[in-house]
């Protein structure tokens, strides 16, 4: 009885250490996407071709479309607004076209304008989605063809180009992503992870921007840092998440305190008051990936 109580601890010592994660980064800058046009299934490569002005999601695009039943690429130059894309085809002259685009196209002012801006270019095929970050209804457009206009839609609810991906690999064969349930920001960095009878933790620290428009509040700032907590059920599914400041240009934190401690395992921050909130501190407890919080 004794042998069979040692060996079935030491197999849950050994599951226990098996239970590996790791977080992989990855940032795409080129989109496949899947759709329709007028019923016809078509597939659509775009690719981030370099920003316009300030905003990282109004940018050029480039790439290409075809109808799955025919396989014949047809080029596309364009634009992609805050969710929206405007796509053109210049037939022989997309070469040519395309760099007059892009030197019209300049500012916010240029982008709004963009319809008009291109119709004295005479585009063979004019595509425009339109699409939001909700991510709640698929991207639904009109593609204009000669003088006949035709209804469009791509099958995805994200119509970003370019993304930050922080991939969380996680035992039970999972992935998940924190570009769908955090922010699109990135900059998670893998501190350690832990397991109990409440289920599983993952702590992250974070440094990410605080505003993908760099021209506007906070766009040229240092940030946000912080810690992220994420919870799981004992089988790695996703619960919630926790995140904690130590410093916000959004939240106006600043000059955070970092309390030194024998332990290298605990690191403590003291937070200062701000104009929205009161003062705090949190301990961070990275063998047992929790955080404690508590008034100053």
């Amino acid at each position: 009885m004794k042998k069979l109580f040692i060996l079935l601890f030491s197999l849950s010592i050994t599951y226990f250490f098996c239970q590996k994660v790791e977080l992989r980064k990855v940032t795409d800058s080129s989109q496949i996407f899947k759709g329709e046009i007028a019923g016809n299934p078509i597939t659509m490569q775009l690719d981030f071709d370099g920003i316009i002005d300030c905003n990282q999601y109004q940018h050029f695009v480039k790439g290409w479309y075809y109808y799955d039943k025919y396989k014949k690429k047809i080029p596309l130059t364009g634009v992609y607004d805050l969710a929206n894309l405007y796509l053109y085809n210049f037939g022989s002259q997309q070469d040519k076209s395309s760099k007059i685009l892009r030197k019209n196209i300049t500012n916010l002012q240029s982008i709004e304008r963009i319809d008009s801006l291109m119709k004295p270019l005479h585009p063979k095929e004019t595509l425009i989605f339109k699409g939001d970050y909700s991510k709640t209804k698929e991207v639904v457009g009109n593609i204009v063809i000669g003088d006949k206009n035709y209804s469009s839609k791509l099958y995805t609810k994200d119509s970003r180009i370019y993304r930050f991906n922080n991939y969380l690999i996680l035992p039970n064969n999972k992935k998940i992503n924190t570009y769908d349930f955090i922010n699109p920001m990135g900059g998670n960095e893998l501190i350690s992870y832990a397991s109990d009878t409440s289920g599983n933790r993952v702590l992250l620290y974070f440094e990410e921007i605080s505003n993908f428009n760099f021209c506007e509040m906070c766009g040229a700032s240092d940030g946000e840092k912080g810690y992220r907590i994420l919870y799981f059920t004992n089988d790695w599914n996703f619960k919630n998440y926790e995140e904690y400041l130590t410093e916000s240009c959004l939240e106006s934190i600043e000059d955070t305190k970092e309390i030194k401690s024998k332990d290298r395992k605990m690191i403590t921050f003291n937070v200062p008051k701000t104009t929205s909130s009161a003062s705090y501190t949190f301990t961070v407890d990275i063998k047992n990936a929790t955080i404690t919080q508590s008034k100053k």
